[in-house]
């Protein structure tokens, strides 16, 4: 989740900080698709973490500025690991450093982007479409600002929620779109060292599904504290044991408090193909804020 930071003025994709090396030779996309399912294939559980690495890489977008998303491949860069968001996101850059080196002319923005993609569908997800030609960044110099990415907590309902549509508002996505790209989380767990929470959104996270709108309407959530961190989240009240680790966020259980969102969390409850059409076209769409100039590729 994202808050607005202030705005720096940062290079132009004409700049150096931009420009690509030479005209690439061409890249074997298909080949990289087949090496990140089966890197996905071998531990189920990196996949989550490359979804995120995917959101957080194309999550700086701001339409007023056009500054940020997933051009340029900047989140390699130490300057923007080291933004407290993105905490461990550095195990998920180094699991791709050898796919990059085995394909001449890969771009990491390219890299990164798709292997969130197909992350999504080797877990059990949507197709997503993906298209080629983002050109990588040169130095850091190309890295948003810190602050872009989302909080969890504002305190409060009201002010979280708000908080929600002022960050998705500044990428262009409204009410569905910000319900739909919050399914995701649906995969992974939230770690006290990376984020300052602690547990699993679901049952299954490894497993691309509707269940973490399900979760969010049919289990009774009750306060608690991450002893780790104190921070704030939500766990299942009088959960069975293997119940017991689910939680939610605070802007997760916003999106069950505000009623705007909440309409469109009973639609994916109820209708777990028509999440997936929204999530895959949102998802795409998201993966190319701030890009121009791409192209479809074979990937099979």
């Amino acid at each position: 989740l994202l808050f607005a930071g202030d705005e720096l003025s940062l290079p132009s994709p004409a700049s150096a900080s931009w420009r690509a090396t030479q005209a690439a030779p061409r890249v074997d996309f298909a080949a990289v698709r087949a090496e990140l399912a089966a890197l996905v294939a071998e531990n189920p559980e990196r996949g989550p973490t490359l979804v995120r690495l995917a959101w957080h890489s194309s999550g700086t977008y701001d339409k007023m500025s056009r500054t940020g998303g997933s051009r340029g491949g900047t989140i390699r860069f130490e300057d923007e690991l080291k933004h407290g968001a993105n905490a461990g996101l550095d195990q998920a850059v180094g699991w791709l450093q050898g796919i990059h080196d085995e394909h001449e002319g890969l771009q990491y923005a390219d890299l990164y982007t798709l292997a969130g993609a197909a992350a999504v569908e080797e877990l059990g997800g949507p197709k997503i479409a993906w298209r080629a030609g983002r050109a990588d960044a040169r130095d850091p110099g190309a890295v948003p600002p810190e602050g872009r990415l989302p909080d969890a907590d504002k305190g409060g309902a009201g002010p979280t929620a708000a908080h929600l549509r002022a960050v998705f508002g500044r990428m262009g996505f409204g009410d569905r779109e910000i319900v739909a790209l919050s399914g995701a989380h649906a995969l992974g767990f939230a770690h006290p060292a990376a984020s300052g929470y602690e547990g699993p959104w679901t049952g299954t996270p490894t497993r691309f599904t509707n269940a973490y709108y399900t979760f969010l309407l049919k289990l009774p959530w009750e306060e608690s504290t991450v002893k780790a961190t104190g921070k704030r989240q939500y766990n299942v009240k009088g959960a069975r044991p293997s119940m017991q680790a689910v939680m939610m966020l605070p802007s997760d259980l916003a999106l069950v408090q505000d009623a705007e969102f909440r309409k469109y969390v009973e639609l994916y409850a109820a209708d777990s193909d028509l999440f997936f059409r929204d999530f895959s076209k949102t998802f795409s769409r998201l993966l190319e804020l701030g890009c121009s100039d791409l192209h479809k590729v074979k990937l099979a």
